[in-house]
């Protein structure tokens, strides 16, 4: 039976694998252009090859952030990186908590190295990121920061403030973070003991308290 792609199927950015003798309703195809997303057409018999976690970046924003979201994902198929967009996918109003909920499980899960959440301040998105087990989530909103979070920190997930930076700023913040490898070294050892504080609150229990 061959595949019909609709305009639910297109992305919001980046490419789209259709596998041979597959049916793009017009719609959807005039949908895909007004994104900008480049569709590619496989030959019989070939599959797409699914990107590696490592390749592979989680994104969300709520309505605070939703412009920026847009604006920014071309860079990621600039740099070569597939993208796992959890929405949101309009400006209507949604609750950053479920956002970055959903970008730090699919990085705690292991199906991306890293994440991006973008709300109106970016504040509320790291709080919550930094609840599950192996994010590191950082706050940044300068390209010092952004390289300290990375180089020092190892962060695996950036929350940026929609409301509070431009879109230029946003992509120097984003293109820095993404660039910088972690440092290793004598960060290396810092690094690990959050790792350590991560793996003992999994069972941490409040302390008896004494009046």
């Amino acid at each position: 039976m061959r595949a019909v792609f609709t305009e639910r199927d297109i992305p919001l950015g980046g490419e789209l694998l259709v596998p041979a003798d597959s049916i793009l309703t017009p719609s959807a195809r005039d949908l895909a252009r007004d994104r900008g997303v480049k569709i590619i057409e496989l030959k019989k018999g070939e599959s797409p090859a699914a990107a590696s976690p490592a390749d592979t970046v989680a994104i969300g924003s709520d309505h605070g952030g939703f412009e920026m979201k847009q604006k920014l994902l071309p860079m990621f198929e600039e740099l070569g990186l597939a993208i796992r967009d959890v929405g949101v996918h309009d400006a209507q109003a949604a609750d950053y908590p479920d956002i970055a909920r959903q970008v730090a499980e699919v990085v705690a899960g292991g199906e991306a190295a890293r994440g991006v959440v973008i709300d109106g301040a970016g504040i509320g998105s790291a709080m919550v990121a930094n609840k599950f087990p192996g994010v590191r989530a950082a706050l940044c909103y300068d390209r010092a920061t952004a390289r300290n979070s990375r180089e020092h920190n190892d962060a695996n997930v950036l929350t940026l403030g929609g409301r509070l930076l431009t879109v230029t700023q946003a992509e120097e913040v984003l293109r820095t973070w993404l660039s910088t490898p972690f440092g290793g070294g004598r960060h290396a050892g810092r690094v690990d003991k959050i790792k350590e504080i991560d793996k003992a609150n999994l069972k941490w229990t409040p302390p008896n308290k004494t009046r």
